[in-house]
Formats: C-alpha cells, sequence, structure tokens
C-alpha cells in the first residue's frame, strides 16, 4: 500500500466513513512535508470558531445590571411577570426601576412579585433583587409583605450576607410588618448555613421570647446549623428532647439530620438509639436514612451492624424497600467484600423484596471488578430469568467489565442484545462498545456501531472516534484511520491527545516514521500537548523503522520535556539497543530497569536471550532463562521460560501457555504484538523453530497480525512489517511451507509470491532495504532462492515471479524425516548449548548476519553514544 494521504481530506471524502473502500487516497511524494498542507488551517476553521465561541461562554458571569443576555424561559410564568422579569434584567447599572415598573403599577400581586425574586434567586442576582426590594419599600401599591422580606433574607443568606439579612430583618417592625416563623426561620437558616450555630441558637430563644412559635422546620434548621457547627451531641439531644416537649413531633428530616452528625462524627451507639427511635415512632426511614448508617458503621468497619437493623425491621413486621438493601450493597462493593455483598442480596431475597436493575448493577460491577466473569454471567442470566429489565446503566456495566476483561466480541454481542431487548444505548454504552473494539481490534464491528450511531443521530464523541482509530490501527488499516480522523474533525469532535497517540502508535508498530512525525507536527500545531505515550510511540517508530539515533534522540528529548518516563519508555529503549545489536548497551539498560525497582517484563527477558543468542552468550543466556524459571512474583516468567526452553511442548502442559496467553489478551492488541514480537525473537534466535511456529499460530488465533497471510489468484503475500526480525523469518517460513503444501495439492500458483516488509511513505525509497526486518527478511528468502528480489515499483516489497516460484516449489528437499521432507524450510528445535560452551549453532542461521550487519552495529553504538552526550 502506498500510504502518503493527506490526512486533510475534503469534506466530501470523508463522509464516506463507512466506506473507506470508496475513497480516492492518491500517493503523494513529499508526504512529510505535505501531509498536513497550508490549507489545513482553513479546515480547522470551523473549530476555532466553535473554540472560541466556547472561550467566550465560558467566562465568569458578572452580575452587572444590563446584560440582556439572560431571559426568563418563555411560558414558565404569566405574561406580565416574563416580560417584568426581561425588563429588569435588561435594566442598565443606572437604569430607573421606577419607569420599568410603571407599565405594571396595579396589575402585579405581591405573588406576582415573590416569581421575580425567586427567579432571580435561582439566578443567584442577589443585586438586582435587592434593588426591586428597597425600591418596592418605597411605594404603597407594592409593600412587601412578610413573605417577600423571607424570601430577600434567603437570597442574601445563600450569598453569605448576614448583615444585610439582619438589616432588612430589623427593618420590618419599622414598615409595618411583624415577624413570622418564617422570617425568623429564613435567618436562623442563614446564620446556620454560614457556620454562626450559635446566633441562631439566639434567634431561637428570642423567637420564644417574643412568643413566636418555632415549627418542625425552625427546629430541624437549628438542629441542622449546630450539628454542622459542631455543637455537642448531648447538646443536640436536648434540642431534640426541647422540640418534642414542646409538642412538636420529629420527622424524617429531623431524625437524618441527627444520623448525618453520627455519620460525621463516627457516633455508631448514638446512631443506632436514633434509628430504633425512629422506627418506634412509626417514621418510615428513606435512602437519606441508610446512606447516613452505612457511612457510619463503614467508618468504623461495622457494616454488619446495618443488615442487622434491616431484620429487626423485617421482623417487626416493617419491611425496608429496595433503596436500603442497594445502599448496603454499594458499601459492601466499594469496599470488595463479594461475600458480604451476596448476604444482603440473599437477605434482602429472602424478606421478599425485589431485586431492581440498581441491585444487579452493583453486584455486576462488584463481580467484575474482581475479574470473575463466569459469575457475571450467571448473575446476568439470572437477572433476565427474574424478568428484571437491564437499563443502560447495567448494559454499561457489562460492556466495561467485558472489555476490560478482554472478552471483546463478547462485548459485541451484548450491543446487539441490548439493541434487540430495545433498550436505548447512551454516549457512555457507545464510548465503552468502540474503546472494546479498538482495544480489540474489532474494526468491522466499530465500524458497524458508528454506522448505528449515524443512523440514530448520534454525533460521535471524540472517544468514540479514538476508539475506530484503534480499532483500524490494530489492523494496520492506515488509510482507514486517517479517513476516520479526517470525519472526526469534520463533524466537530475535537482530536485528544489520545486520538493523536493512537495515530502515532498505530504507525509506530508498523515502523512508518515519517508518518509518525507527520502526526507529531500536527499535533503541535493543534496545541496538543505531547504526554508520556507520546514519545513512547515516537521511539518505538524510529526503532522499528532502524533510526537508531532519532529514537535515543526522541528519549534525551523526553526527558527535557519534563516528561517522566514509564516502564514501557524503558522497555522501548531496550528495544532500541536489541534491535541495534547492542549488547553492551542493552544490558546496561536492563540493569537500570532492575535497579529502579521494576521487575523486567517478560518481553525485556524475551530481548535479552535474543540479543545473547545472537552474540554466543550462551552462559548469559542460561542464566536469564533460570531468572525466569525461579522468579517468585509472576507466574507469567515462570511458564514463558519453561515453555522456551521446551518443558510444556506435549498438548497437556502446552494449556498453561495457552491460559498466560488468555490473560494477556485481556491488554488487547497494542501489548499483543509487543509481546509476541519479543517471544518469537527470542525462540527464533535460540533455534526453537518449531516452538517459535507454534506460538505464531497462537497470535493469529487471537486476531493478531491480521495483515499477515493474504491470497487471492494474483498474489499471495505475507505482510511483515510491524514484526521483529525473529517473527518475520518465522511468518515467512510458514508462508513458504504453506505455498509448497498447495503447490503439491494441485492448487494453481499465483502471479507473484511477495513479501511486505515496508509500507507507507518509505515504501518509494530505496533506503527501505536496510531497514532491519526488510534486510533480514531479504537474506532469509535468499537463502531459499536468489529469485527473491526487490522490484523497482515498490521498495517494500520482495518479490518473486510466478514462473521463478514454481521453479523453486518444484525442487523438494530430501529428508530422512518422513513429515519434514516436503517442507522448504526445516521447523525444528535445536538443543540449547550447554552453559560454559561457545557455540555456533548452525540451524539459527547467524550467517543471516553478515561483516556488513557487524560494521553497521559498530557505527550505530558510535551514533547513540554520541546522541546520548
Amino acid at each position: 500500500m502506498n500510504l502518503s494521504p493527506s490526512l486533510l481530506i475534503s469534506s466530501s471524502t470523508s463522509a464516506t466513513l463507512l466506506r473507506p473502500s470508496h475513497v480516492n487516497l492518491r500517493p503523494n511524494p513529499n508526504l512529510n512535508r505535505h501531509l498536513f498542507p497550508a490549507k489545513a488551517t482553513d479546515f480547522f476553521g470551523y473549530q476555532r470558531i466553535l473554540a472560541s465561541a466556547a472561550r467566550i461562554r465560558a467566562k465568569p458571569k458578572e452580575l452587572v445590571l444590563g446584560n440582556p443576555s439572560v431571559t426568563v424561559e418563555k411560558g414558565k410564568y404569566s405574561y406580565d411577570v416574563e416580560t417584568l422579569i426581561n425588563k429588569l434584567s435588561s435594566l442598565p447599572p443606572r437604569g430607573s426601576i421606577a419607569r420599568c415598573l410603571d407599565v405594571f403599577k396595579n396589575k402585579l400581586s405581591l405573588n406576582d412579585f415573590a416569581l421575580v425574586f425567586k427567579e432571580f434567586a435561582q439566578r443567584g442576582d442577589w443585586q438586582r433583587s435587592l434593588r426591586l426590594f428597597k425600591y418596592m419599600q418605597r411605594q404603597i401599591w407594592c409593600k412587601p409583605n412578610e413573605h417577600i422580606y423571607t424570601i430577600m433574607i434567603g437570597v442574601l443568606g445563600r450569598e453569605g450576607l448576614l448583615e444585610k439579612c439582619q438589616e432588612i430583618f430589623d427593618e420590618m417592625p419599622s414598615h409595618g410588618v411583624a415577624p413570622s416563623v418564617f422570617s425568623f426561620t429564613a435567618l436562623i437558616n442563614a446564620y446556620g448555613r454560614n457556620g454562626q450555630y450559635k446566633s441562631s441558637l439566639e434567634l431561637l430563644d428570642r423567637m420564644k421570647k417574643e412568643r413566636v412559635s418555632p415549627s418542625i422546620l425552625t427546629y430541624n434548621t437549628v438542629i441542622n446549623s449546630c450539628a454542622r457547627g459542631g455543637l455537642d451531641w448531648e447538646e443536640l439531644l436536648g434540642l431534640f428532647a426541647q422540640m418534642r416537649h414542646e409538642g412538636i413531633q420529629a420527622d424524617i428530616v429531623t431524625y437524618n439530620t441527627l444520623l448525618s452528625a453520627c455519620a460525621r462524627r463516627g457516633l455508631g451507639d448514638e446512631a443506632e438509639m436514633v434509628f430504633r427511635t425512629m422506627n418506634e415512632g412509626g417514621i418510615l426511614p428513606d435512602i437519606t436514612t441508610y446512606s447516613y448508617l452505612v457511612e457510619t458503621f463503614g467508618k468504623l468497619n461495622r457494616l454488619e451492624k446495618v443488615s442487622e437493623l434491616l431484620k429487626e425491621m423485617e421482623s417487626g413486621g416493617s419491611f425496608p424497600d429496595i433503596t436500603s438493601y442497594n445502599v448496603l450493597l454499594e458499601a459492601h462493593a466499594q469496599s470488595g467484600s463479594i461475600k458480604e455483598a451476596m448476604g444482603v442480596f440473599r437477605q434482602m431475597q429472602g424478606a421478599g423484596c425485589v431485586p431492581n436493575a440498581a441491585t444487579y448493577s452493583i453486584l455486576l460491577n462488584l463481580y467484575g471488578r474482581h475479574g470473575r466473569y463466569d459469575d457475571v454471567r450467571d448473575l446476568f442470566l439470572e437477572m433476565k430469568v427474574s424478568n428484571t429489565e437491564p437499563d443502560a446503566a447495567t448494559y454499561n456495566i457489562l460492556i466495561n467489565v467485558f472489555g476490560e476483561g478482554g472478552y471483546f466480541k463478547e462485548v459485541v454481542t451484548l450491543f446487539h442484545d441490548m439493541v434487540e431487548e430495545n433498550v436505548e444505548p447512551n454516549m457512555e454504552t457507545y464510548e465503552g462498545l468502540i474503546f472494546a473494539c479498538g482495544k480489540g481490534g474489532l474494526h468491522e464491528d466499530a465500524k458497524k456501531i458508528l454506522l448505528h450511531m449515524n443512523e440514530k443521530g448520534v454525533v460521535p464523541s471524540s472517544k468514540a472516534y479514538t476508539g475506530v482509530i484503534e480499532a483500524y490501527g490494530q489492523a494496520a488499516l492506515y488509510e482507514e484511520a486517517l479517513v476516520a480522523f479526517n470525519t472526526m474533525n469534520e463533524v466537530g469532535s475535537k482530536p485528544t491527545v489520545e486520538t493523536y497517540n493512537s495515530l502515532i502508535q498505530m504507525f509506530a508498530k508498523g515502523g512508518l516514521y515519517k508518518e509518525s512525525e507527520a502526526i507529531l507536527l500536527k499535533m503541535g500545531q493543534s496545541g496538543v500537548a505531547r504526554n508520556r505515550d507520546t514519545f513512547n510511540g515516537v521511539i518505538e517508530a524510529f526503532r522499528q523503522g532502524g533510526q537508531f539515533e532519532e529514537a535515543i534522540k526522541a528519549y534525551v528529548e523526553m526527558e527535557k520535556a519534563r516528561c517522566d518516563p514509564d516502564e514501557q519508555t524503558l522497555e522501548a529503549v531496550l528495544s532500541v539497543y536489541c534491535f541495534a545489536g547492542l549488547v553492551e548497551e542493552s544490558e546496561e539498560q536492563f540493569g537500570e530497569i532492575k535497579a529502579l525497582g521494576i521487575l523486567p517484563s517478560v518481553m525485556c527477558y524475551c530481548m535479552m536471550l535474543a540479543v545473547y543468542a545472537k552474540a554466543d552468550r550462551w552462559d548469559d543466556a542460561h542464566q536469564l532463562l533460570d531468572e525466569m524459571f525461579t522468579n517468585r512474583v509472576s507466574n507469567i516468567h515462570q511458564v514463558i521460560g519453561q515453555m522456551i526452553r521446551g518443558d510444556y511442548d506435549d498438548d497437556s502442559n502446552w494449556q498453561m501457555v495457552e491460559y498466560v496467553f488468555e490473560k494477556l489478551k485481556s491488554e488487547g492488541c497494542s501489548l499483543g504484538v509487543r509481546f509476541y514480537n519479543t517471544l518469537l525473537e527470542a525462540l527464533w534466535w535460540l533455534g526453537q523453530k518449531e516452538r517459535a511456529t507454534r506460538v505464531l499460530n497462537e497470535a493469529t488465533k487471537r486476531g493478531l497480525f491480521p495483515e499477515l497471510f493474504r491470497k487471492n489468484k494474483l498474489v499471495w503475500s505475507v505482510d511483515v512489517h510491524r514484526m521483529w526480525e525473529g517473527a518475520a523469518c518465522t511468518a515467512i517460513s510458514v508462508w513458504l511451507n504453506n505455498m509448497h503444501e498447495m503447490f503439491i495439492s494441485g492448487d494453481d500458483l499465483p502471479q507473484l509470491a511477495s513479501a511486505v516488509v515496508v509500507r507507507g511513505h518509505m515504501e518509494k525509497s530505496s533506503i527501505t532495504r536496510d531497514f532491519p526486518v526488510a534486510k533480514s527478511a531479504y537474506a532469509f528468502l535468499n537463502e531459499v532462492s536468489s529469485s527473491f528480489c526487490f522490484p523497482g515499483w515498490n521498495k517494500g516489497r520482495i518479490v518473486c515471479q510466478r514462473s521463478q516460484l514454481k521453479r523453486i516449489l518444484s525442487v523438494t528437499e530430501q529428508h530422512s524425516d518422513e513429515y519434514k521432507k516436503d517442507r522448504i524450510i526445516t521447523l525444528s528445535n535445536s538443543p540449547f548449548p550447554l552453559p560454559g560452551t561457545n557455540t555456533s549453532m548452525s540451524n539459527v542461521k547467524r550467517d543471516q548476519l553478515s561483516n556488513a550487519d557487524a560494521e553497521r552495529s559498530i557505527m550505530t553504538r558510535t551514533e547513540l553514544m554520541t546522541s546520548t552526550v
């Protein structure tokens, strides 16, 4: 594929995201310079306009009179009230309220004015409210009543303007308005919500002295302010007792207020006492009640006490509702207590309380977080059998659980089930689905989900488009990923750093470093800051493309940018040295990883094994394998180490290896490509070719390297451009043997056999012959026949014409082994040299590393050392 399209495709083209094969992507010989042409600024003009508008809207709202932009919703109030609110909203700072109200004189009642004050209170516009209030105090036709005073005190209290609250309250008698329980309560609330509970208590005493009887609302307000202010528990109970002595019956708010105090202070016995008193008084608990109980006993690590209280209610004939159980379930779920959560679930069922969708969602999420996927499936089946209909939240949890667990196909099945059940997906659903498809490389499914969104009129978010790009990238569908990127820009979904990183890492795996550089440039032009994942991708791109010096420069630049490296960064740098054949530098980097207290990953061990094998350092290779065998921290290290040595070759033991591969599958295709590349690298150079073939088969079974083998009447191809040298040689061996078997079976040969070693912009350059994978593949194929060559029309292919291919395949090497006699490449496992020996293994074909390669390693070492100084 000649990948050099501009990332900025015209709108008519990018609209065909769901039909990428119709897009005309013409080659551009100056990709690095023109991948993002100058007209890109015009393309993103619309985004800049939107961004500018967003910046204007994002300015903090200043409470300045005369801003006509805020208008009341039509139909919310009567015509006159709406008109007055809009006129007051547009009144200039020094505008006359009197003139504004002349039109409404004797038309509006005090109840109408109360609505006006409430509207401004919702907006937090206390200045406008105060101006209107002061005007009304000077009038006869609209003189404020006690209700208006109460509202005004509340408005100012919410803003913390306590002096103005007190001033208005004190003015009431002089304006002929006697304070009532409502205005007293409003003032008590103003002081209480601003932390002055002592003033609230003083006002309560003043009420009683002025013979204004407190109401239940008054006492609830006082108790709440005192509880928040830190009044002693005994004094809070004193207020409660005082209230009851005055004949005021406590309500649900009173008890919840006391329980909230218990929760904040961790008073378990006191909370239990309040709850029992509440039940004895015939007050039914609500979700807030149980939330405070759970919070109280959760702090004391005594959640089982809540279950006991629920059982007491059940035995007393007062059955708690579903919300009470759900609150307790959620608490157990947050602490990860599966056994206790299921105990509450069964208790609820035993009490005859039917679980709802929220109940099952809590448990499904709990099982999923602990990786108990079979239990998730069983519970979901139980949910459906019990006729509890799952809602969107339930499906979202399942999608996230199975997506994180690596069951990507099952995620897509869940979506189909959701559609069949007529449950409407939301944006979280779509993002979770496409994220799973991206992680698992399910580009066809991602495309169908995107089509479904378009049919529903749902504009995909940036996260959804990033998932689509990720899915295409896992399958090396570069053009389709670029079309998705352009469509994303056209519909107004702004690319995020994750979007750009997905593109960079997509190109990186294939060694398309020119394209990665172009994305990096566009990223900077868009004002998106680079992060650690960005640099990791750039390092990998240069390494896979054989630009080792540039890879180390990127690492140095990362440090200058104060971007802290992570384990993957250190692993990427190690891969650069290993690719370059620099043994000492590789050892130093491997040691640095250990020195940081990090257990080197299996991939790091495999890289070092390959380096030692290439250098005939078998003592070091044996020592590394011993480290893997004896590793007590990671079972994966043990299993892979034993597999390399051949301890799991029989089918029964191979299941252990398959189990490890399945566990790694949950991490997604991105890690899978790196893992299998390094493992195949080690196996190939250690001479374990048959085992390498088996591992390659396991990788393709799990959906990795989908581009690897392609066959039609014209071309049989093997695409190894995303592979390391050992993996590429393994894949080419399988490809050649498969072609030979098909030839013997009588299948017609294609016009061309092609090994794809480089893709993208560099396909046109002859320097690609020196890329590590290209050079290794060419040397390997020339061991088979000199008929394999780089054609003039594409420097990223190694091809063989039909006539020459027929001649090669017609020659069958004679072997004593009956199983291998019809194979071009002998794939067997060579015995490991014993420790202390320095044996060159001929069947590893180390002669592929010529003197020129040795010179290249020396030159590379000099360049890398220079670049890091």
